[in-house]
């Protein structure tokens, strides 16, 4: 979970960044810093569950195949 809150403090400062220099506006910057990335850090947590998942899978299939 750690490395999910860092994530989103990342994804935060840049979706910040990025919106304010292209807008000028600290009001739709910080908007879309807390809708865009906050959206991305659930989609981010479950991609990490589903990927560690499907790596348990093919692990037992290589052990087989080795032995």
């Amino acid at each position: 979970m750690i490395k999910t809150i860092t994530f989103a403090c990342m994804h935060f400062s840049i979706a910040f960044g990025v919106v304010y220099l292209m807008t000028g506006s600290i009001l739709v910057g910080g908007a879309v810093a807390l809708v865009e990335p906050a959206i991305n850090t659930v989609a981010f947590y479950f991609h990490e569950k589903l990927w560690t998942r499907l790596q348990q899978r093919r692990q037992p299939a290589s052990s087989a195949l080795a032995a």
